[in-house]
């Protein structure tokens, strides 16, 4: 039975990995889980210099799911490279970086930067607010997502993923200007904003005011997000949003993802990716199919 996938020439044991941004860098949840086990380790965003992220509270529990606001907290590529890529070096599993910033040139110095460290792939988290365009999202507009992608891709030395968010009118607009752009792979979705309101405070629940949407409650709009930008862009895509189960994440590859993410239910079962792979190879089993590629996008 094969579960390996292939995504732009990076061969992956399985297709389940964690969001980034759910898991640290692999370590806090490396007593629960063996990292070996996974196809890749995708680790929280990091920037140029260090972020302190957003005032709390910054975490709010929503019906279905949860809103953060955390801001992106990240110690830095500085202390990225020395502590957590010798870490991860240490584990049989493909080391996915997810790349912020403010500018595009933050981004550009962490892309340069990873160039020739031990990693296999940049994911490059276009929900940042672009400081030059006036707190715009990078990925609400598409000349920017075509923009960052070209000069992620000029610089960088591995296959490039870009993260699209769902905060926009129509996801395959965005799929397509970052597949112009050289895009190797996209990866969808990022939280879709929220707000919540403490009605005994009659205050917001997070000092941010709004912040993202995770968990069970968007996996619907996330799996027809999938969907759509399958059938818009031939470039291979890691659909994430709300799986908690492998029929979940069978879901997402029937819709066409070529690979998943496990985000939010991390937090309230660190095991779930390892069941999720299990859960995968138990289905596989049972319906008498030998690989898995023969199942990414096999609902038309």
């Amino acid at each position: 039975m094969n579960m390996k996938v292939n995504l732009a020439g990076v061969e992956f044991k399985n297709p389940v990995m964690e969001a980034s941004g759910t898991f640290g860098s692999g370590a806090e949840y490396s007593e629960f889980v063996d990292l070996n086990r996974l196809g890749a380790v995708v680790t929280k965003g990091v920037a140029n210099v260090p972020w302190p992220g957003n005032p709390t509270p910054r975490i709010a529990e929503t019906y279905g799911g949860m809103i953060n606001a955390i801001g992106l907290q990240n110690p830095g590529i500085d202390v990225f490279t020395k502590r957590d890529i010798p870490f991860l070096k240490q584990y049989d599993t493909k080391i996915i970086v997810n790349v912020c910033g403010k500018t595009t040139e933050d981004y550009l110095e962490v892309v340069e930067r990873l160039g020739d460290e031990p990693v296999d792939m940049l994911e490059i988290n276009i929900s940042c607010p672009n400081v030059k365009e006036g707190g715009i999202a990078f990925g609400q507009d598409p000349k920017a997502v075509e923009a960052i992608t070209r000069a992620c891709k000029a610089h960088a030395k591995q296959p490039i993923i870009m993260k699209l968010s769902p905060n926009v009118t129509d996801i395959t607009v965005m799929a397509k200007a970052a597949e112009a752009g050289g895009a190797d792979v996209i990866s969808l979705i990022n939280t879709l904003t929220g707000m919540k309101i403490d009605v005994n405070r009659r205050t917001f629940a997070l000092a941010n005011k709004t912040g993202g949407l995770s968990g069970p409650a968007i996996k619907p709009v996330a799996v027809r997000m999938v969907y759509q930008a399958a059938n818009a862009v031939s470039v291979p895509i890691i659909g994430m949003g709300g799986i908690q189960n492998s029929d979940d994440a069978l879901e997402f590859i029937l819709a066409g993802a070529s690979a998943v993410a496990i985000g939010t239910a991390n937090f309230h079962n660190p095991y779930a990716t390892v069941d999720v792979i299990d859960g995968i190879a138990k289905y596989m089993e049972k319906n008498g199919i030998d690989d898995i590629n023969t199942l990414i996008g096999a609902v038309k």
